[in-house]
């Protein structure tokens, strides 16, 4: 088994900065200096993208303190377009955070410049928790899940 730590996840933004600033505004992240910009033959090399240049910023997670896994938003000088949204394809499907109040943070979310996906539902888990939850996206068609637990 590796020795393994969970570090970040990587979402690639069309404007990393309004992205980032949405999930600061919004969600409590926090930038972690400093910003990143990097081009050459060792960018090249890593991504497997000729002449690429990278730029953006590492967004600390609520609730996880200094040091904790980040959210890393990064833009390509050049990339390709985007896919349409769908929460069942293949690999990386959403980010989740924990709400106190879903429906008003469902609200907080559209008004900022978000999308539904679908509806705020609760379901009741096999050890009797209840969880309420939806899918929305932030203002780059990212899927976000916004959740909140009730114990039985």
């Amino acid at each position: 088994m590796l020795n393994a730590k969970y570090v970040h996840t990587n979402l690639i933004a069309n404007d990393w900065r309004a992205l980032a600033d949405f999930y600061t505004r919004l969600f409590n992240c926090e930038v972690v200096p400093p910003e990143r910009h990097y081009a050459g033959a060792a960018l090249d090399a890593g991504t497997g993208v000729a002449g690429a240049t990278l730029d953006g910023v590492h967004l600390s997670l609520p609730g996880h303190g200094p040091g904790g896994p980040t959210l890393e938003i990064y833009t390509y000088g050049r990339q390709l377009g985007a896919m349409p949204t769908a929460v069942n394809r293949p690999g990386f499907g959403h980010i989740a955070f924990v709400v106190d109040d879903v429906e008003a943070a469902r609200a907080e979310v559209l008004a900022a410049g978000g999308r539904a996906v679908a509806d705020v539902t609760s379901l009741t888990t096999s050890t009797g928790d209840t969880v309420t939850w939806c899918y929305v996206t932030d203002i780059e068609d990212n899927v976000i899940e916004l959740q909140s637990w009730r114990d039985q």
